[in-house]
């Protein structure tokens, strides 16, 4: 695929992403002690990636920090239902994502996601936008935690304009939620799409200020949160708890539902999935246990700083 044209340089943005990849992990093994195990890989139909992948660590149970790169003559169908301006269009979309699920239960699952789309045909201007975020999915909750997290997230925001943090931090809350159980996956932080505003180098800029604030937002959580102490108690919500997250990533995710659709390398796309997980039927926990707080003190939606 060409970089577009000259006001749109896909190569930049690729290197960056390649280099924040770098640095994600880079912090990451840091902390943990073991290494990614690395994949690269190629899309029949265009494009191809490098996937990384982090099992049975020290304070990592499952963690991925995947780079993609995929382009095609034709998108899928549920994107041009979505879009109808992109029909006849060919596509390219690349972008950084990853989740890193702690073994201990008071250490928060985290989801970040940063990526570039750009639809061309011959004789129009190219169409493209920027979108990504991320979000916090604890199990047991402690306000210290949510509140950094939230003005981490808006300190990256704040260069790009005084609405910029409300309004992502809104849209947060609102694409991570479980209709099907009327309840929030966690307790926010950023999300955007379709995000074009003030031209490109403006909109490339706000990309990297998300993507380079992820670190500064999570690792201070994780250093504080990997040693304390928990039990089969504990464990056992944990995996009850990212039940919620399968569901959410196989029915409402768009990045998953692109993907398996464009043909993307389903490993990769599901590397989000954490490796253990239970279910049980119509559960709830006992009213005043640390369990129920998460659900009347963390989950439902609220202005955290």
């Amino acid at each position: 695929m060409s970089e577009t044209n000259s006001d749109i340089s896909v190569q930049a943005v690729k290197e960056y992403l390649l280099s924040l990849q770098d640095r994600i992990c880079a912090e990451l093994v840091a902390l943990d002690g073991k290494a990614f195990f690395e994949e690269t890989w190629d899309r029949e139909a265009g494009g191809g990636g490098r996937t990384r992948v982090l099992e049975n660590g020290n304070v990592i149970e499952k963690g991925g920090v995947n780079f993609s790169h995929v382009y095609g003559d034709k998108l899928p169908p549920s994107a041009t239902a979505a879009r109808p301006e992109l029909a006849g269009r060919s596509f390219q979309a690349m972008g950084v994502s990853l989740v890193i699920h702690p073994e201990n239960p008071y250490a928060p699952t985290s989801h970040a996601n940063v990526r570039l789309f750009v639809a061309e045909k011959e004789g129009s201007e190219p169409v493209w936008w920027f979108g990504g975020g991320y979000d916090l999915t604890p199990y047991y909750g402690f306000e210290e935690d949510v509140v950094h997290w939230h003005q981490t997230a808006k300190n990256a925001c704040q260069p790009f304009g005084e609405d910029i943090y409300p309004r992502f931090k809104k849209w947060c809350d609102e694409y991570f939620y479980l209709k099907h159980r009327d309840e929030a996956r966690g307790v926010g932080g950023l999300f955007f799409d379709d995000f074009s505003e003030g031209g490109f180098e403006n909109a490339f800029r706000f990309m990297q200020a998300v993507g380079d604030s992820y670190i500064d937002a999570y690792l201070p959580i994780l250093k504080k949160r990997q040693d304390m102490a928990y039990g089969e108690r504990e464990r056992d919500f944990q995996l009850y708890r990212r039940g919620r997250y399968v569901e959410f990533n196989l029915v409402f995710d768009r990045g998953t539902l692109f993907g398996l659709q464009s043909g993307g390398r389903t490993e990769s796309i599901l590397m989000s999935l954490p490796p253990e997980v239970r279910w049980r039927y119509n559960w709830h926990p006992e009213p005043g246990t640390p369990e129920a707080k998460l659900y009347t003190d963390f989950l439902p939606h609220r202005e955290w700083i």
